[in-house]
This record gives structure tokens, sequence and C-alpha cells, in this order.
């Protein structure tokens, strides 16, 4: 689950983590409030779950309430479109009143969960206020790494770090607590990303957290329920905020082909082998191993409301779910929802003849594929037609 800037810097701040003073807008009016009672200049921000934010005119210096009532009005209600948006872009509709504050260096911090370690890892660089990705990419030496235990980030840990991104002795217990308190705050939190960029040093040697990102585990929300309150749907596709309603698993694309798969190894094999099929998968569509009648109905439906979908894949293997309970599912969605694109299954696995002989018993127009790379032959070419 991601948040916006302004709540992950005020969890930061619950754990000691210095923020620039602020606060949020929903309307113009409450920008010019927002701007009069921080005084002077103020950062006016866009509010949108996305970064590169900055460069895509979501992001600008106010010198005072007055400028920054202008901002406000050109920002809020905008398309934000930037790199990570995609060119459909976000819709603005808060935004972050912030001091400015007098930076004299820009760096980064970052903690991130290492899969090959199975630990997370804190991230450090001097190259703060730009992409992490850029660096890591073109110069990767610049980013230091220390790996985590429970309960987090150790003082002489954070001192390597601190000194290896050269920050001068008479900052570094500031930026040593820093660096612990974010530590804590990502255990604490069960975050999966805690990212400060830019971390700022200022003029007078304090440690900010300029800009911030924080994620969180989905499956763990249940032992956070302040943070799930924090979820903002206007944020996220609405068909996978409806699949997330039913414990599916589900990720809009921009394809043609409709994808339904149990297990998230398999789905992403499928969408692969659609692609080398000549076609595009119009989604990633995992129903899950324990999957019911009633649930794979439902996937149908999200399926098809994406109204890109000209043709559907299933394909499954059964165990968990056996390849008759998918069967069933299936013909009663293609039935209710009236599905009028063309289906291509292929099932392997548990119960997989009983699952074929409902598919042929239902009267139903299915494709049968005899393999992975046949069925995603047909599908390609029924999406063409």
């Amino acid at each position: 689950m991601k948040i916006h800037e302004y709540q992950a810097k005020a969890i930061l701040a619950q754990y000691k983590v210095p923020v620039p003073r602020g606060q949020v807008a929903f309307t113009v009016e409450e920008a010019e409030a927002a701007a009069k009672s921080l005084g002077g200049s103020v950062v006016v921000k866009a509010q949108i779950h996305a970064g590169g934010r900055g460069k895509g005119g979501g992001v600008k210096v106010a010198k005072d309430a007055a400028e920054a009532v202008v901002l406000a009005g050109k920002i809020l209600g905008m398309t934000l479109v930037t790199h990570q948006t995609g060119p459909e872009g976000r819709l603005v509709q808060r935004l972050l009143i912030e001091e400015t504050l007098p930076i004299e260096r820009e760096l980064y911090l970052g903690i991130v969960l290492d899969r090959v370690q199975g630990k997370p890892v804190f991230m450090a660089s001097a190259a703060g206020g730009m992409d992490i990705e850029d660096v890591a990419a073109k110069t990767p030496e610049l980013i230091l790494k220390e790996t985590l235990e429970f309960p987090g980030l150790s003082p002489y840990q954070a001192r390597k770090l601190a000194f290896g991104i050269g920050i001068p002795a008479a900052s570094i217990s500031g930026a040593v607590a820093a660096m612990t308190a974010l530590s804590r705050a990502y255990f604490a939190t069960d975050a999966t990303i805690a990212e400060i960029n830019p971390f700022i040093l200022t003029a007078d040697g304090r440690s900010v957290a300029l800009d911030c990102k924080m994620t969180f585990d989905d499956n763990a929300l249940f032992r956070h329920k302040d943070l799930a309150e924090l979820r903002d749907l206007n944020e996220e596709d609405p068909l996978e905020v409806e699949a997330s309603k039913y414990g599916l698993n589900y990720i809009k694309l921009d394809g043609t082909v409709g994808c339904m798969v149990n297990g998230a190894g398999l789905a992403m094999a499928t969408m692969d082998i659609i692609k080398y099929a000549g076609g595009s998968p119009a989604n990633f569509l995992d129903v899950g191993g324990g999957a019911n009648a009633e649930q794979v109905k439902n996937a149908f439906r999200i399926l098809l409301s994406d109204h890109s979908v000209s043709a559907v894949l299933i394909n499954i293997f059964g165990g968990i779910l056996r390849c008759d309970t998918l069967a069933t599912g299936v013909v009663a969605a293609a039935r209710d929802l009236n599905i009028q694109v063309p289906i291509v299954v292929r099932m392997e696995g548990t119960n997989v003849e009983l699952g074929r002989q409902i598919l042929l018993d239902s009267g139903l127009n299915f494709t049968v594929g005899a393999d992975m790379l046949d069925a995603a032959q047909k599908v390609v070419k029924l999406a063409a037609h």
C-alpha cells in the first residue's frame, strides 16, 4: 500500500525523524491558510502516488502566501504527468504546503528489502535529489549499504554511512539520529520501502527529510488499522481496487489479451509467452491457489471490465485449485456475464479431464490449448480478429 508524502512525513515525525513544518490542503482556501500560518516563503507540492513531481510542474516555490494561492490554483486539479504516472497522468486532488529551508547539501537515504539476503538494506548516497535508479545504474559506487537486523540500524552502522557520504563531523550526531529513527519507523510499520530523497543538511547544520516515500506490506495491515485508513483509493486503478475486495491479485496493463492464471510465477510466464507469440497481455491476474467458483466469476467480471480485452487466456495448473473447480467457475461466469470475447483454456493437473469435460458439456465456445505455447498462439490470433 502506498501513501502520500505528507502522510509519510507525519509517520516519520512520530519516530523523531526531522521533517519540515507543513500542512495538507484540499482547496485553494486551505492552501492560503496554510501558507499564512507558516509565514514567509513556502513550497507548494502536488500530492500523488508518483515520483518526478517537480519535473512535471507539480512542485513550486512561492515567495509569500499571495503567490502560494496562485500556484495552488494552477496545481490543484491539474493532470500531472511524470515518468512514473505514464502518459495518462494523475489528477492532483491535494497539496502539501511546506516551509522552505536553507539547503546546504542534498543526500539520499533509503531502506528496501534485499530479496537475495532476505533482509532489509539501508542505503545512503551523497547523490541526493537524483533518481536513485540512475545513480545505481551509472555510478553504483556512490551508494553505500548496510544490512539491517531487527530492531534496526545500529548507531555504529549509521556513523559509518554518515561519514561515508561526507557528512561533516559537526552534523554527524543529528544525521545518525535521523538514520536510526528512519530504520525504527521502517520496522515498526511493516514498511517495504522507506525513502528520503533528498535528505538535506541545512546551512545551520540540521538534518531534515525534505521529501520522503513509504509503502507498506498489504499482508501486515491487519496489525496497523491506522495505516490502512491512509489508503487513497483515488490514486489506484478502479479495477485493482475492486480485485482487492475479493483477494485477487490484479494489475492492469495496456495489451489486448486478458489473462487468468493461478500462481504469480505462472502468471508472469503466461505474460511472457503471450509476448513471445506476438501478442500483448492486458493484465496480470493471479486468482491464487485457494480460489473458489465465486472468486473465479468475480475475476472474470473484473478482467472483462477492461474494454481493451479482445480475447482471454485461462492458464491453470491444477493443484490446490482443482481444474474442475476452475471450469465450473468459468462456465458460470460465461453464462452470467454474457461473455462475447473468445476464450482459450489451457489446463493441467488435478482433475484436468473432469475440468475439460465441464467445458465441453457447457455448450459454450471455448478453445482448448494443447500446451502453453499452443494456447498463447491461439489467443493472440483470436485477439487480432
